[in-house]
């Protein structure tokens, strides 16, 4: 009893550290296709969901061109019912934008895509990709968020949609760069388990490309294990970041991390107020 009663505080404690702000802080995530945004911010997202905050993510494209044996409008169908069930298993709200998978381009239109985003999800923080990604329509949904940054403060651009009072922190994932560390352990097999959600996308197409499929085991067990032994290890940089931010004998400790950087972009901040905003990383 005195076990489920100290959760039960626990959990409150965190809803209200986040509640104690004027409002709840908000962080929408932009990814290239679904998938994207699970991989990078998966655990970060479940850690902020559980102190009260909101997340959205956001795929740029349908993803119908990423799979070996299907395409076009049913896979659309299919990745969209998969991110509808990993929003679900992650807290957080999922929006799928109909652009073709491969043929993404930062247009005008685009660009007005996540500045409306945005605005409406009045977001607090926004984090996309990096600008020197590996997939062009990474490389470009990282331009789209980049060219919206200052934009979804000017009320004559999308007048359709209010702009945004306070203009957001913009954030990359950390990789090779990292500024801020996040302990996921404690939410590393539910990451897992919402990430397994796109199976066409882990089961079927990345094993194929790198020539495996043949080692997808079959049962979800199994799934989850061959998922869960695909994440990096924690890198010399990344282990810094972790004792520096949680202390010497928790950051040594630390098995799954996700990081982010700042971008040259949007509000600037110090690292300080950042790690402030997230509200997980403390000794």
């Amino acid at each position: 009893m005195k076990k489920y009663l100290f959760l039960m505080l626990f959990l409150f404690a965190g809803v209200f550290a986040c509640m104690a702000q004027d409002a709840p802080l908000r962080v929408i995530v932009f990814g290239a296709h679904p998938d994207d945004c699970d991989e990078t911010f998966g655990g970060t997202a479940l850690l902020f969901t559980k102190l009260g905050c909101k997340v959205k993510f956001v795929s740029m494209t349908n993803g119908d061109a990423g799979h070996e044996s299907m395409g076009g409008g049913a896979l659309a169908r299919i990745r969209m019912k998969e991110a509808q069930e990993a929003g679900k298993r992650f807290g957080v709200e999922y929006d799928v934008l109909d652009n073709h998978d491969g043929e993404l381009m930062p247009t005008l239109e685009n660009r007005l895509k996540v500045i409306r985003e945005i605005r409406k999800f009045n977001a607090d923080i926004v984090i996309g990709p990096p600008p020197d990604d590996y997939h062009p329509d990474h490389r470009y949904t990282s331009i789209l968020v980049q060219d919206a940054s200052y934009m979804v403060i000017v009320p004559n651009v999308a007048p359709d949609t209010p702009p945004i009072k306070k203009n957001p922190v913009f954030l990359y994932p950390g990789f090779s760069s990292p500024e801020i560390a996040v302990d996921i352990d404690p939410v590393f097999d539910q990451k897992v388990y919402a990430m397994s959600a796109h199976e066409s996308q882990f089961f079927d197409w990345l094993p194929w490309t790198r020539g495996e499929l043949d080692k997808v085991p079959q049962g979800k067990e199994a799934r989850l294990k061959f998922l869960a032994d695909q994440a990096e290890p924690v890198t010399p940089a990344e282990r810094e970041l972790l004792i520096k931010y949680y202390g010497e004998d928790h950051g040594k400790k630390v098995a799954h991390v996700e990081t982010f950087r700042r971008t040259p972009y949007g509000r600037h901040v110090s690292i300080d107020e950042i790690v402030k905003m997230f509200q997980m990383i403390k000794k």
